[in-house]
């Protein structure tokens, strides 16, 4: 195995290695050939990541993932961001049946937060030092782009500091449609009124034949995808995410990797923005119509790890406690994960279907330290702060 001739400093000593020679478990679970790319820096194929993903020893894959970490993010530091979600509307036609959170239009339960709602919020965040405000909600056809223009502008003068990550593909697509708008006009002018950067929300699985039975009414995979291109074209970052675990495959995610992997190396080379992060998490089927049942931690620690791997030219991968629970948050940190991602001071969407972890300040920095790792609060463009 080349990799086990790598100079001492360089070669990745672990007690894993034999199980990657394929000697514990026999020749089938031989991945030796991908271990040798992903410790010479070689970019592995989709055939490769497949059988990752079919590769029984979860150990097995934290080396991998956690070497490609250490290269991307070298030392013990762990960063996250103090943050809120803030949900400016529930009202929603889309009818995506994988969410408990949205009310149709004109169903009882259904808001749009006035802006003194949206200030109190804010400056609760502001209060406890915070910095982001992942702004998002639903696809409501009563706002067009003056009302999200208002709303921006309102908070850039009334918080300077803060920084507005909001609104997903989803959104921006609905919004470029009802007021009748080419995608770059829309991020353009959304951009002027003081959007900072694009969250990627509502990418589920880039595969078509997957959203178009967990979401019909949805944008496309391709209308995802060029949002988010547009979005790099004009100068806003973004991050992706992936909601694994409803009624997709392990070749569905495999696609999904490439596909954001494809559009990260064109923005890289030729637009000033580019994909931040990468976040996944596993579906949540409690009260949904498209029900379920939850995907294990196992599996979420696989597609992470595999993840990291894929998404080579990410800088960063982001934990996802708040589906998983902060143990599982921890146990991620061995497996690719260099980010713990945002304190979720308020989070509606994923409580809405019965997953309610929620972690302060505090324990989320002991829960880094505990994990033997360095806490570093971080803001929106992952720099660090004091």
């Amino acid at each position: 195995m080349k990799s086990l001739e790598l100079a001492p400093e360089t070669a990745p000593q672990s007690p894993f290695l034999p199980t990657l020679l394929g000697t514990r478990r026999g020749p089938e679970s031989d991945i030796s050939d991908v271990a040798d790319k992903v410790f010479a820096g070689e970019r592995i194929t989709d055939e490769d990541a497949l059988r990752l993903f079919h590769h029984p020893n979860l150990g097995d894959l934290a080396l991998l993932a956690d070497f490609v970490r250490e290269k991307k993010n070298p030392g013990r530091t762990v960063t996250y961001v103090v943050g809120r979600n803030v949900n400016y509307t529930n009202v929603c036609w889309v009818r995506c049946k994988f969410c408990n959170f949205y009310r149709v239009p004109g169903a009882e339960g259904g808001y749009v937060h006035p802006k003194e709602v949206i200030f109190q919020k804010i400056q609760e965040t502001v209060d406890v030092g915070g910095c982001e405000i992942l702004m998002q909600g639903g696809l409501n056809p009563k706002l067009k782009i003056e009302w999200y223009e208002d709303l921006l502008s309102s908070i850039r003068e009334r918080f300077p500091g803060v920084i507005l990550h909001a609104f997903s593909p989803a959104e921006l697509i609905y919004v470029k449609n009802i007021s009748k708008l080419s995608m770059e006009e829309t991020l353009t002018r959304l951009k002027n009124a003081g959007l900072h950067s694009v969250p990627g929300g509502g990418a589920e699985i880039l595969v078509d034949r997957v959203r178009q039975f967990i979401s019909p009414y949805k944008d496309t995979a391709d209308e995802w995808l060029d949002c988010m291109r547009v979005a790099n074209k004009v100068g806003l970052y973004t991050t992706a995410t992936m909601m694994y675990g409803s009624v997709d495959t392990f070749e569905d995610r495999v696609e999904h990797l490439r596909r954001l992997r494809e559009l990260q190396e064109e923005s890289l080379a030729n637009y000033p923005a580019h994909f931040r992060a990468f976040i996944a998490w596993n579906y949540q089927p409690d009260g949904t119509e498209l029900g379920g049942t939850r995907a294990s931690g196992f599996d979420y620690l696989r597609t992470i790890a595999i993840s990291r791997v894929h998404l080579d030219n990410f800088p960063h991968l982001q934990a996802s406690w708040v589906t998983q629970g902060p143990k599982i948050g921890q146990a991620s940190l061995q497996y690719g994960v260099d980010d713990f991602g945002s304190t979720m001071m308020e989070e509606n969407v994923v409580s809405a279907a019965g997953c309610v972890f929620a972690v302060p300040i505090e324990e989320m920095e002991r829960l880094i330290a505990d994990a033997g790792y360095t806490p570093r609060r971080r803001n929106t463009r992952y720099e660090l702060l004091d």
